[in-house]
């Protein structure tokens, strides 16, 4: 099952780091995220818990963004 979120990120550099991170979060088959709609869409594996998947996808994404802030 696939679905779409509104996001908001600050660069296209910083869109393609999260994307990447996001990508390695269990439960998440696929993803992708578009700078210039500011859309996120997730595919989930079967039988994924979306809630737990994105509660997840947004820790790493906070993260990823915190360690580009210190760079």
């Amino acid at each position: 099952m696939s679905k779409t979120f509104k996001i908001e990120v600050d660069c296209a550099n910083c869109a393609n780091l999260v994307e990447e991170a996001a990508k390695k979060v269990e439960g998440v088959k696929d993803l992708s995220i578009s700078f210039m709609t500011q859309k996120m869409k997730v595919t989930f594996e079967d039988g994924a818990d979306e809630k737990e998947v994105m509660a997840n996808v947004l820790k790493k994404a906070k993260k990823v963004e915190s360690e580009f802030e210190i760079l």
